[in-house]
């Protein structure tokens, strides 16, 4: 890293992070995406951001009028009115005036109106910040691919002596030569897109800085642009080590025979999954801890994924857990995640941040299901965000629950769905077996990575009040299979 270079916001929080602490002062930055992809509208955030700072801004521009600019930033909170602008666009007076083309290209008398307006508008205003929107304007005016590097090159140089911060736009263009020529000519740039995924950003180059690698979640809503870089456990960890110190506790279901199956209580700091099929109770299970982590002056949040927020309030409360009450204390939040309309990186910002400003202690994720099919992007990849998000706050000192479908209605052929549990510290699963001729729930430990635990099932049941756990089921074998058979004519098929 050159180490006397200096940075400037761009405005976007989540692109100065993606971009290793902001844009570096009087260097070139392409913002390159199809249409409709949030080009312009990250510049805006550019100058806005200038302004507010006290600087003269200039917004050179030839494809939307100047009114039309200032609208569209209005409808999303932006206002670059303070602005200079030039309009190079061909209904403006640049290109009113009556010459005759019959003895030189027209290419030529537009070339040099072009550059000159754009020197002269410079030296005239002496910007700090600069927008060009977008940049390959300047090619159509040149004779070949040729002139459109040496004109960039000039332009550049000639911004770079007056220390100007320049952000270019242009259409991609894959596979043509003029793309290329940019692209090698910036010192940073910024690649948007738009697909099943979602809106995502990429930093293809930064020199000087460095950037973040990979793309990162986006979204264009009411205040504008919103970035969301991934997170990297890697850093989370070692800013996390700076940032707090833990000592590892345990929590408790508040259930003396269900804390006895889990030797004690898991550790904080862990990850715990709490798997079994549809209807066994793994959400009521997950609150049972939550309720009674808040009696011990824990924090906790859980973000629904398959069901609203009334739903969750009004089952808890039918069993005897205070839900609503630990809402209104403040020991509880409770958040419904909206289908498809979040990122990955989004979802991971918006725990983070709850952690940051309310100090929680516990994170309860809802329905991995749920997490899979409601935010944007493949399945594959959501996991990958999911263990990234789950080292994060393991590395904050913050417990993680997770409720898991399996497909199995009886027995347990694996421990989660979607070969998820590298992820766990621990995990506790439930399963309906078939009893004495009816249908009856299970609930037991696969793993605890730190600590002892009981290896025997108990029988499991939610009641009005509460949740009800029996003693260690004995005499029995074949309960994962989900048909349990006496090992004896004196044993018991069931243990009250």
């Amino acid at each position: 890293m050159e180490p006397s270079v200096s940075s400037i916001r761009s405005g976007v929080d989540g692109v100065d992070a993606i971009l290793c602490g902001g844009l570096v002062t009087g260097r070139m930055y392409l913002i390159q995406g199809q249409p409709g992809t949030g080009k312009t509208l990250l510049g805006m955030h550019f100058l806005e951001e200038g302004i507010e700072a006290g600087e003269t801004v200039l917004f050179i521009h030839s494809e939307e009028s100047r009114e039309e600019i200032l609208a569209n930033g209005a409808a999303i909170g932006i206002d670059i009115s303070e602005a200079e602008f030039l309009d190079l666009g061909p209904d403006s007076e640049f290109f009113i005036e009556d010459y005759s083309y019959d003895l030189v290209n027209p290419s030529d008398i537009q070339q040099d109106r072009y550059t000159q307006d754009i020197h002269d508008a410079i030296r005239e205003i002496d910007p700090d910040r600069v927008v060009v929107d977008p940049i390959t304007q300047l090619r159509y005016v040149e004779a070949n691919d040729h002139q459109f590097r040496k004109r960039i090159l000039s332009f550049m140089r000639f911004l770079k002596q007056r220390d100007v911060t320049v952000i270019a736009t242009a259409t991609s263009a894959t596979g043509q030569e003029y793309d290329t020529e940019i692209r090698s000519l910036s010192d940073g740039i910024l690649e948007l897109t738009r697909g099943d995924s979602g809106r995502r950003i990429k930093a293809a180059k930064h020199r000087a800085r460095g950037q973040m690698e990979g793309d990162h979640g986006m979204e264009i809503r009411g205040d504008g642009l919103e970035v969301f870089p991934q997170l990297i456990p890697e850093r989370a960890d070692g800013q996390a080590a700076r940032d707090r110190r833990f000592e590892s506790e345990r929590v408790q279901f508040g259930i003396d025979e269900l804390d006895d199956l889990i030797g004690g209580g898991f550790e904080q700091g862990t990850v715990t999954f709490i798997s079994g099929p549809t209807g066994t109770g793994k959400t009521s299970t997950g609150t049972q801890l939550l309720c009674q982590a808040a009696a011990s002056g824990l924090q906790s949040a859980v973000y629904l994924f398959e069901e609203d927020g009334r739903t969750y309030n009004h089952r808890s409360e039918s069993i005897g857990m205070p839900v609503e009450q630990l809402r209104e204390e403040g020991a509880l939040a409770v958040t419904e995640v909206e289908p498809l309309t979040r990122s990955g990186e989004e979802f991971a910002h918006m725990v983070k941040q709850q952690v940051d400003e309310q100090g929680t202690d516990i994170v309860m994720i809802d329905g991995i299901d749920g997490y899979t099919v409601s935010l944007q992007g493949q399945e594959s990849e959501l996991v990958r965000k999911l263990h990234a998000l789950t080292r994060y706050l393991k590395s904050r000192g913050v417990t993680v629950i997770i409720t898991n479908e399996i497909s199995e209605i009886t027995g347990i052929s694996r421990a989660t769905s979607g070969d998820l549990s590298y992820i766990a510290d621990n995990l506790m699963f439930l399963s309906y077996v078939e009893m004495d001729g009816s249908l009856r729930k299970v609930i037991g430990v696969l793993k605890k990575r730190t600590g002892g635990f009981e290896h025997s099932l108990r029988e499991f049941e939610i009641t009005s009040n509460g949740i009800h756990v029996g003693e260690p089921l004995t005499g029995l074998y074949g309960i994962l299979q989900g048909s349990p058979r006496t090992s004896g004519p004196a044993n018991s098929t069931r243990t009250e």
